[in-house]
């Protein structure tokens, strides 16, 4: 695993690049700040019971592998994790995850 910048690609500011067999998996990040935050001030992490997840045993670098590999992190700052090719009337070309915090912020994570 590497940076999108360590990888060379510089469209995107925020990502990582993940090395499966010899393919590569590229992942932008993006985020939302909580209700109220300002991006001038640091963000207080809230600590709750970790995310719930369905582990996987899929290793193909894809949105199960992810959403699988950030839940078996347990932390207790995420509240939820959502991958979004299981959501209502998603689009087979939009594959990626959204991590909820407890303290209200997201983290966008898609495939690019």
């Amino acid at each position: 695993m590497q940076t999108l910048e360590e990888a060379g690609i510089t469209t995107y500011p925020f990502g990582f690049v993940v090395a499966v067999g010899s393919n590569e998996v590229q992942w932008q990040v993006t985020g939302q700040l909580a209700d109220g935050e300002k991006h001038d001030t640091p963000t207080a992490d809230v600590d709750g019971a970790p995310a719930p997840w369905a582990d996987s045993t899929v290793q193909d670098g894809g949105e199960e592998w992810l959403a699988a590999v950030i839940g078996r992190a347990e932390a207790p700052q995420i509240a939820a994790i959502a991958r979004w090719s299981t959501r209502e009337g998603s689009r087979p070309d939009h594959v990626g995850v959204t991590v909820t915090f407890h303290n209200g912020a997201k983290a966008f994570v898609r495939r690019i």
